[in-house]
């Protein structure tokens, strides 16, 4: 499998606080029938505000829900902005410019024309990342091409892509052998027959239309349109259902809240192929994401559990399993099957741990106070009886900010919690008070907008005597500049 990736580094701040400083952006995730939100090349956008820690005023704009950098795609426009004709359709040609050269037909019709091909003819340019029938040779003949490719080859497409390798939107990293074993391993022994793979990229060429759909894990976009949808939604409820199950591997720059409204969508998709009696049961899933992760998945998904075990990659030196400390994979497995169901290799130094019933890294002590195994990253935590849990052994309790943080931390930094109301239990979203906060924020617009109109009352009403001043100032610059010069 392979998923794009962001830098590790830049985002666990995120997943501990979700923001930096006393000022940050946050998605808007509605439940309420929205207008539609334009299009980038990426499909429709997202709505997110920017807040400030303290002020009530905020503005709400849309941009790319794939794209975190202004870079690689620069959309933007505020939600009350209105664009001219022109724009919109230029905008629309953007769109199309920007799409795969190849549609899904297209690259189905190939791959059929390819397998049938003999293996001394089926090539794939490793430059262009394309598999090549016979009339494409010539344009590809300066390239590097690799030849005699097999059916088995074109099963397993990561033998022959290369990791794509700009960090910030495509980066791409693939499971090592160690992983990819255990999980294939973990979903046969579970039973499950079928995988839903949501987050495997480029892989439109290696695969037929009834197995593979060009999508946008960030706003449940199907490039295809609704005959894609319709796949999905065959594949989830063949067998009403059973047997199924969805693996997803999403950037670990992407967003929770955009990802948790998408995999919710998935899960209504799989429902309506269930029977009355089985209302209550929910689409298996494995999402695997940083640990640091584990409150903001946990508060979309109260159900999920995160595994001990460690994800591994084969081409990323930080994302390795049985490194110590911070230089382990912060990888982990979140999943709603039951733990006490999932077997962690004990060659690999899990354990079981009956108080729990589930299996837990070997470091990871049972704690009598938490009355659980509380490690998150593999290290054995202490239980501060000041803040009432465990945490991580670099930590210390801080009698100024009345928590435990690093011993370096800054007391007069920037505090986590609500903009509005500044608690640290909920975001902004989810604030009490936000009906409050959006009729204040309205009642300053409209003040502001008074004093704005007065003050170009005031400006056209005196223009003609700014304007003689104006005049005069120049004139005395010419003057010193003669003098200056001469």
């Amino acid at each position: 499998m392979a998923a794009p990736r962001e830098r590790l580094g830049a985002v666990e701040a995120e997943g501990s606080s979700g923001r930096q400083g006393n000022s940050g952006v946050e998605v808007v995730v509605s439940s309420d029938p929205a207008p539609p939100a334009p299009l980038c090349p990426h499909g429709p956008t997202l709505l997110f505000v920017k807040a400030n820690q303290g002020k009530e005023e905020t503005r709400r704009f849309y941009a790319c829900s794939a794209c975190r950098d202004r870079k690689d795609c620069n959309f933007f426009q505020w939600e009350d902005e209105k664009l001219s004709g022109a724009r919109l359709a230029a905008r629309e040609a953007h769109n199309r410019r920007c799409q795969p050269p190849l549609s899904r037909l297209q690259c189905v019709e190939r791959y059929l024309k390819f397998i049938e091909l003999p293996l001394s003819q089926r090539k794939f340019c490793q430059r262009c990342q394309q598999l090549l029938l016979p009339d494409d040779e010539e344009k590809h003949r300066k390239h590097q091409i690799v030849g005699d490719i097999s059916i088995t080859q074109l099963k397993r497409p990561s033998q022959l892509l290369y990791p794509l390798e700009n960090k910030k939107t495509n980066a791409q990293y693939l499971f090592a052998d160690r992983s990819c074993l255990f999980l294939i391993d973990l979903l046969s022994t579970l039973g499950f027959r079928r995988v839903l793979c949501v987050g495997t990229p480029r892989y439109s060429q290696f695969y037929m239309e009834d197995s593979f759909c060009h999508y946008n894990m960030f706003n449940h976009h199907f490039f295809d349109g609704k005959a894609a949808l319709e796949v999905c939604r065959a594949f989830l409820q063949k067998d009403k259902g059973e047997g199924v199950i969805m693996v997803t591997d999403p950037p670990f720059g992407g967003l929770v809240e955009p990802l948790a409204v998408t995999f919710k969508k998935l899960i209504a998709m799989w429902k309506e192929g269930q029977s009355q009696d089985n209302s209550h049961k929910e689409l298996p899933i494995f999402w695997i994401f940083p640990y640091f992760f584990e409150s903001r998945i946990c508060q979309f998904f109260p159900s999920f559990c995160m595994l001990d075990y460690q994800v591994d990659y084969d081409n990323h030196a930080l994302y390795k399993h049985g490194k110590t400390g911070r230089k382990q994979s912060p990888v982990r497995i979140f999943t709603n099957i039951p733990p006490n169901k999932i077997i962690l290799p004990v060659e690999e130094g899990y354990r079981f741990c009956p108080l729990c019933q589930r299996y837990v890294s070997l470091e990871n002590q049972h704690c009598e106070h938490c009355n659980s195994c509380t490690s998150k990253d593999g290290r054995k935590w202490n239980h501060c009886f000041l803040c009432k849990k465990c945490v991580k052994p670099s930590w210390i309790h801080c009698n100024i900010c009345n928590h435990c943080a690093l011993p370096d931390h800054s007391c007069n930094g920037p505090k986590d919690g609500c903009f509005i109301c500044g608690e640290l239990d909920h975001k902004r979203s989810t604030c009490p008070n936000i009906f409050t906060s959006k009729k204040v924020n309205k009642a300053v617009r409209k003040q502001k907008q008074r004093k704005s109109n007065k003050m170009k009352m005031e400006t056209t009403k005196g223009q003609s005597m700014n304007h003689t001043t104006v005049t005069r100032k120049k004139k005395r610059r010419e003057r010193a500049h003669q003098y200056l010069c001469s």
